[in-house]
């Protein structure tokens, strides 16, 4: 399945990849900001995919996104995955070192999730401002945290149940929270909610993440 069949968005570097990369957007669906952050990932030298898990289907408005995740089941959210994964693979053929996650409040659960379905294929997790399973006993990943600071979607002690969760289970962590942030605050299209600071500053430690042995 080619990524314009799927309704996905790939982006491959015009220099040797130097890790392959999967983008898992929030509730909004497939828009032009998570597309924007996986062409400044290739930029980076990533081959990078990101999934439409809502087949097409996109909005801003609260209302309708939170329709449409609760519409997606999680059988159709793995398979989707799953297809993924091989797309993905299939663009290089350095695939010892594993396939980096990342996820986006919705997406970030999704990633949290794949990490523990598909441990022999994820090897590094970067979540923004989204939590995720209580269990990673099945988990070989590393994992990478953003969270805001004023966050009625996700409140800290749901971070903190994360972070026990991944002691719990000697999952190597770091989590950072943006002081004066909300959620969403690395999304520039959510004027609400955007912080240029934070986000800047959560890309350079997504990017340092990224490229650990």
């Amino acid at each position: 399945m080619s990524p314009a069949q799927s309704g996905g968005h790939l982006a491959i570097t015009k220099n040797k990849s130097v890790g392959k990369v999967l983008v898992l957007h929030a509730w909004w669906g497939l828009n032009k900001t998570i597309k924007n952050y996986c062409d400044q990932l290739a930029k980076e030298g990533f081959t990078v995919y990101a999934p439409d898990l809502y087949h097409g289907k996109l909005t801003v408005e609260i209302e309708t996104a939170e329709i449409y995740s609760n519409e997606l089941s999680l059988e159709q959210a793995r398979s989707d995955l799953d297809n993924a994964i091989e797309l993905l693979l299939d663009q290089t053929s350095h695939s010892d070192k594993g396939i980096s996650v990342i996820g986006f409040s919705l997406g970030a659960f999704l990633a949290l999730d794949l990490s523990n379905n598909r441990p022999e294929k994820i090897s590094k997790v970067v979540v923004y401002y989204g939590t995720g399973p209580d269990d990673f006993t099945h988990a070989r990943a590393s994992y990478l945290g953003h969270f805001a600071e004023f966050d009625v979607f996700e409140p800290q002690t749901n971070v903190e149940e994360l972070e026990s969760a991944l002691k719990k289970s000697n999952r190597p962590y770091a989590f950072y929270q943006y002081p004066d942030t909300s959620h969403w605050f690395c999304e520039p299209d959510r004027v609400d909610a955007y912080n240029a600071e934070a986000a800047s500053l959560a890309w350079r430690r997504t990017l340092e993440f990224l490229r650990q042995p």
